[in-house]
C-alpha cells in the first residue's frame, strides 16, 4: 500500500527529526526539507538506523521559491505539510530581527504560495507558548489572549499565525491549518539515536543541564531565584519529544479527514508547570549525576511562569502526553552520553 506523502519542512531538526519517525511508524512517507543551517546531516542517519530505511530529504531553503517547487514537482501527490523551519533562539532574534523576520516569515508565505498550485491544502504548523507573553492566569488555555511578544522571535511566530488565520479566510477550504502551540520540548527518542543537538553554546535548560553533567560545561547558571513562584525559579511545562512528535501525526490526521474548523489551535504540554530547581533535581534523581549549578541574574524577556491547560487536545484531539519528566530527563542523559 502506497503511504501518504508528508512534507517535514526542518526535519532535520530537534522536533522535526522525532517527527519524521513517528510519521513514518504511523504509516505516512515524510519527505524531509531542510538547508542545515541549524541542524546537522548525521541526524539523517538516525533516522535510518531507527527506521531502517532512508527518508527521502532535499537540501533546500524554504525561502527559495523555485527549489521549493522543484521538490514539489519531483514528489507526486504530496498530502500535507508540516512546518517546523525557524530560526529559534530568542536572544539571537533581539540582536539579528531582520534575520528571523525574513526567515521565519518569509518560509512560511513561500510555502502558502506553493502549496495550493500542487493542490496541498493541509499544514501543521510549529507554533509556540511565547504568543501568550507574561499571562495574566495560568494555566494558559487556547482562548488565553496573544500578547505582545518579548522577543522578535515569539513576534515571528505570532504574525505567522495571523498569516495562517488571514489565508484561511480568503481560501475557502485551499489552505487548511492546525496551530500547535508548544511547551518546552525536552527529552530524546528512546533509541539514543536522535534528540536535542544544540550547536554552540545551547539555548535550552535541559542540553545545558546534560552538558554540565556530561563536564563540557563547567556549571549550570540558573537565571534568578526571586520569581514569584514557590522556589523563586522560572516555571515550564516540559514534554517529552516524542510525546509532542505524536501531536502531529493526530494533527496530519485530523486534517486529512477534514474534521474541525480551517483553522484550529491546540496547546500541546503536559498540562503541569515545573520550576527550574525541580528539574535540576528531577534529573539528578533519575541519572544518579549530581550537577554543579549556581544562580545568576533573571534574564531579559524571560516569562515567571507559564504552563498549559491541555483539555481541547485531549477532548478534540484525542492526545495526551504519556512520559514523565523523570523519564524525559533520563533519555536525554543517555542521548548526551552518545554524543
Amino acid at each position: 500500500m502506497e503511504r501518504t506523502k508528508i512534507v517535514v519542512t526542518g526535519g532535520a531538526g530537534y522536533i522535526g527529526s522525532h517527527a519524521v519517525v513517528e510519521l513514518f511508524e504511523a504509516g505516512y512517507q515524510p519527505i524531509i526539507i531542510d538547508n542545515f543551517s541549524n541542524s546537522r546531516e548525521s541526524v539523517l542517519d538516525g533516522i535510518k538506523d531507527i527506521l531502517g530505511v532512508a527518508v527521502p530529504c532535499y537540501n533546500i531553503d524554504c525561502g527559495d521559491e523555485a527549489a521549493l517547487r522543484g521538490v514539489f514537482d519531483q514528489e507526486a501527490d504530496i498530502r500535507g505539510v508540516i512546518h517546523f523551519a525557524a530560526y529559534k533562539a530568542v536572544g539571537e532574534s533581539v540582536q539579528q530581527p531582520l534575520k528571523y523576520y525574513q526567515n521565519n516569515v518569509g518560509s512560511l508565505i513561500t510555502l502558502l504560495k506553493v502549496m495550493p498550485d500542487y493542490g496541498v491544502s493541509n499544514v501543521v504548523f510549529s507554533s509556540s507558548c511565547t504568543v501568550y507573553g507574561i499571562p495574566d492566569q495560568l494555566p494558559v488555555t487556547e482562548q488565553t489572549p496573544t500578547k505582545p511578544a518579548t522577543s522578535p522571535y515569539g513576534n515571528t511566530k505570532k504574525i505567522c499565525e495571523d498569516i495562517l488565520n488571514d489565508v484561511a479566510s480568503v481560501s475557502e477550504g485551499a489552505i487548511r491549518t492546525i496551530l500547535l502551540r508548544y511547551f518546552n520540548p525536552i527529552g530524546a527518542h528512546a533509541s539514543a539515536r536522535i534528540g536535542e543537538l544544540p550547536l554552540g553554546v545551547p539555548n535550552n535548560l535541559v542540553p545545558f543541564i546534560t552538558q554540565t553533567a556530561a563536564g563540557i560545561r563547567e556549571k549550570l547558571t540558573i537565571y534568578g531565584d526571586t520569581y514569584d513562584t514557590p522556589d523563586g525559579t522560572n516555571i515550564r511545562d516540559y514534554v517529552h519529544v516524542v510525546d509532542l512528535a505524536k501531536a502531529h501525526v493526530v494533527a496530519v490526521q485530523r486534517l486529512l479527514e477534514a474534521k474541525g474548523e480551517a483553522v484550529e489551535t491546540f496547546n500541546v504540554g503536559t498540562g503541569r508547570g515545573n520550576s527550574v530547581l525541580e528539574v535540576v533535581h528531577a534529573f539528578e534523581r533519575a541519572t544518579g549525576q549530581k550537577l554543579n549549578y549556581v544562580i545568576g541574574p533573571p534574564r531579559v524577556g524571560d516569562v515567571p511562569a507559564i504552563y498549559a491547560d491541555v483539555t481541547k487536545a485531549t477532548q478534540e484531539l484525542g492526545f495526551k502526553t504519556t512520559t514523565t519528566l523523570d523519564e524525559a530527563l533520563a533519555s536525554s542523559w543517555k542521548w548526551q552520553q552518545t554524543l
